[in-house]
């Protein structure tokens, strides 16, 4: 099998290579569509330097375990209906932080549609936070 896939992309190199550059840019652009990845160090500049919103979307007993100082709970399932919320904070920056970052590209989506300009994304979310040593607030 291994050896099959080997012959097709040196026999189809350029065809590979092709499929290979989209594919990069698909989860290039889909990244930036839910907003733009920052770091653990740049929330904590973010925060303190522009008043940045922290937006947790994790589900509630996730966030009552462990959260960022001053973060919102707004669980995944529950940002459409309280959207409304967020209207105050329509002129600062918001990011969205989740478990490992996987569900914070769609309400970045979400947000960017309803008018939010400045939305971000905490890179590989509280995880990342948690590893990169960061305080945890548990409530």
């Amino acid at each position: 099998m291994i050896e099959q896939l080997f012959e097709f992309a040196t026999n189809h190199f350029i065809l590979v290579s092709l499929f290979v550059f989209l594919l990069v840019a698909f989860f290039i652009n889909e990244g930036k569509q839910g907003g733009s990845a920052i770091t653990p160090s740049n929330l904590v500049n973010l925060v303190n330097r522009q008043g940045a919103v922290v937006l947790d979307i994790r589900e509630s007993k996730e966030f009552g375990n462990g959260h960022i100082a001053g973060a919102t709970s707004m669980p995944y399932a529950v940002v459409d209906s309280r959207m409304g919320e967020l209207e105050s904070f329509k002129d600062k920056p918001i990011v969205l932080v989740c478990k490992m970052g996987q569900h914070a590209g769609a309400v970045g989506r979400k947000l960017k549609a309803q008018g939010f300009e400045d939305v971000r994304r905490l890179s590989g979310g509280m995880a990342e936070w948690s590893a990169s040593g960061m305080p945890v607030v548990k409530s």
